[in-house]
């Protein structure tokens, strides 16, 4: 037997209130429309975030999740830096900004030291509190070289996004902290996430102490030491406009990490490509 006109109207009508009920579920509840593309987004308290198992004493690196709801970027804290989370090489065109997670070591970090040194890059070194503490004088070093210093929180705790707010505050204000008692009267201008997880509190608190959320947007996974061809086919291809490039100095064997930097940044100059900072005070 054929359904009636007057019951399809209906089966449209309840289809369309059903959907309009559904839309507005998501919007009060915040749920994101777009995707982070670097794994660095705002992680809900209670969830589970992608990868943050801690692998050798190092938290994996997202795979990528929702990007906070609204548009972060978009709101600025009483100290002028945004809130959203930075992916963006600062400058007008073929910019790209390296950063180096996870240190100071005693024996990688001066290692990359010398390649940057080599091909007159200037970095941004996302740095572990404790590890600012033990290693100041390499800290210092980072510092006189012209690279600008960012604060990777207290211990690089990965589950600090599921910790109360009071605990995020803690790691990242006393990171903060130890890596200026390090570096006396130098600027720590950005805070990075451990893992990338991100909250809104943790983005608000490091904004209002004058840090931008640092992200990034090419992820080789060198921490994980998935072998040189992979580390070097991973930030040469497809890169996305004014990369921020992600490698580490600290967490273990970071021979391959050395070995890329050599190859890497004397390519990234042939390209035309300019060595450059995150982006700090725009969106």
């Amino acid at each position: 037997m054929g359904i009636t006109s007057i019951s399809a109207r209906r089966l449209r009508r309840t289809g369309s209130a059903a959907t309009a009920a559904v839309l507005g579920i998501l919007a009060v509840s915040g749920t994101p429309a777009l995707a982070a593309t670097d794994g660095s987004a705002d992680k809900a308290a209670g969830t589970k975030p992608s990868g943050s198992a801690a692998s050798a004493g190092k938290g994996t690196k997202p795979s990528g999740s929702a990007a906070s709801a609204g548009n972060p970027g978009a709101a600025r804290s009483a100290t002028g830096i945004p809130l959203g989370i930075s992916r963006l090489a600062q400058g007008p065109g073929r910019d790209v900004a390296i950063t180096i997670d996870d240190g100071p070591d005693p024996r990688w970090t001066p290692q990359v030291l010398q390649v940057l040194r080599k091909n007159h890059v200037k970095a941004t070194f996302c740095m572990i509190g404790t590890k600012a503490q033990k290693y100041p004088e390499l800290v210092r070093a980072v510092a006189a070289d012209g690279h600008r210093l960012c604060n990777h929180s207290v211990d690089h705790d990965v589950t600090m996004d599921h910790k109360p707010v009071a605990f995020q505050k803690q790691q990242i204000l006393q990171g903060k902290a130890m890596i200026e008692k390090a570096a006396p009267g130098v600027q720590v201008g950005y805070y990075r996430a451990p893992g990338g997880a991100f909250t809104p509190d943790s983005r608000a608190i490091a904004a209002a102490s004058g840090m931008r959320p640092l992200g990034w947007s090419v992820d080789p996974k060198d921490w994980s030491r998935p072998g040189l061809p992979a580390i070097i086919s991973a930030v040469e291809e497809k890169l996305p406009q004014q990369p921020t490039v992600l490698f580490h100095d600290g967490g273990g064997d970071r021979s391959e990490t050395v070995a890329a930097l050599k190859e890497y940044l004397p390519w990234l100059t042939s390209q035309g490509y300019r060595f450059t900072f995150p982006a700090r005070t725009t969106p």
